[in-house]
């Protein structure tokens, strides 16, 4: 097993490598094995987005659904998707055990036209862990105000979950209280905490996409200079409180003692959009110990032909802070910006989850004609 030289020292610094896509094609090719042996993948997250790619190709899933039959478009799709995960978390399942369960994680996403629905939330993410069955699975959840309340619940019950669309420093720091008391809970109701992990996806490139369009729009020199530096700086301040959270925390002390796993950071939406950045620059840029990088595989390509993989994060707090500091004086709201794109990603995957419908639909017509 020969690995990339420039994914290995990546690896090496900290960053578990995660590929953010799956399809049945990617695992019966065999696509999913050879990220595995030759660019360190060790785990793979799901959204809509990436099911909505998936399950709009035809023919990789026809067989599936004519053995399902005429059933309703829901359970098809909870049919396919969880199949997928099941078979990918069979793949990782040597990476999961050899690493004692932190790596090796394959996610699957509530539905999100539930983003705002505690109860139903937590009801499916409970569902979905045991469909697919498997230790080594992951359960995606928003980290809407609604989504907080669902993570605890749902960890208390002894299940990893996978907080998403975490866009703030604010809310990340509600998502990591969020995890500490489930994973009390989870403790107080006998669970083996050793086998539970979460990481929270703290989304990087699209903070860019859109501060650089306020910084366009001022178009002064000192707003020119900031361009591309908001969403790692942002991401940074997210890795120092990370830091602080689990190193101060009393109550974490005592369950990390008792075999607590720390939430780790995640950073995802981590494809460059502006072709003026490097094709790695959310991978080197942000490079650390205990950290995870989902990324899409033209992402995971750029580091594998010129990606750097020295540690990049500690060390930049002040300058990090700093960069916002800026941005507050050229009068850019960053709560502002982070509340709507959080919304922004909801309405996303409700509307890739609209196109799912469509796609799984129109597939069970075909084989039913």
């Amino acid at each position: 097993m020969t690995q990339n030289v420039h994914t290995q020292k990546t690896s090496d610094s900290g960053v578990s490598i995660w590929l953010d896509d799956l399809s049945r094609t990617r695992i019966e090719s065999g696509s999913l094995q050879d990220l595995i042996a030759h660019k360190n993948v060790v785990g793979v997250t799901t959204n809509p987005s990436i099911f909505q790619k998936a399950l709009s190709q035809v023919g990789p899933y026809d067989a599936q659904l004519k053995e399902l039959g005429k059933v309703d478009v829901e359970t098809a799709i909870r049919e396919l998707t969880t199949t997928d995960v099941r078979n990918a978390t069979d793949i990782f399942r040597e990476i999961a055990e050899a690493t004692d369960y932190v790596n090796g994680r394959v996610s699957i996403e509530v539905d999100p036209r539930l983003a705002h629905d505690t109860e139903n939330t937590e009801k499916q993410a409970i569902e979905l862990w045991e469909k697919v069955n498997r230790p080594n699975a992951m359960i995606k959840i928003p980290a809407t105000l609604e989504g907080l309340p669902a993570i605890t619940a749902t960890l208390a019950k002894g299940i990893s979950v996978n907080v998403t669309l975490i866009f703030s420093i604010e809310r990340y720091e509600q998502v990591i209280d969020a995890y500490i008391e489930g994973i009390k809970q989870a403790h107080a109701n006998g669970h083996d905490l050793t086998k539970i992990a979460s990481v929270a996806s703290f989304f990087v490139s699209r903070v860019d996409s859109a501060v650089d369009k306020l910084l366009e729009e001022n178009g002064s020199e000192e707003a020119k200079a900031l361009e591309g530096k908001a969403a790692v700086a942002n991401a940074r301040i997210a890795y120092e409180l990370f830091e602080n959270k689990f190193a101060n925390d009393p109550a974490w002390a005592e369950l990390e003692a008792a075999g607590a796993k720390r939430q780790r950071p995640l950073w995802a939406s981590t494809g460059t959009k502006n072709p003026a950045y490097s094709p790695s620059k959310y991978v080197d840029e942000l490079v650390a110990e205990d950290v995870v990088n989902t990324m899409p595989e033209k992402t995971l390509d750029a580091l594998a032909e010129q990606g750097n993989g020295a540690p990049s994060i500690k060390g930049t707090y002040e300058e990090s802070h700093a960069v916002m500091n800026k941005l507050a004086e050229l009068g850019i709201d960053i709560k502002q910006v982070t509340d709507k794109l959080e919304a922004d990603g909801v309405a996303a995957f409700i509307k890739s989850w609209d196109s799912v419908i469509a796609d799984v639909q129109a597939g069970i017509d075909r084989v039913n004609a």
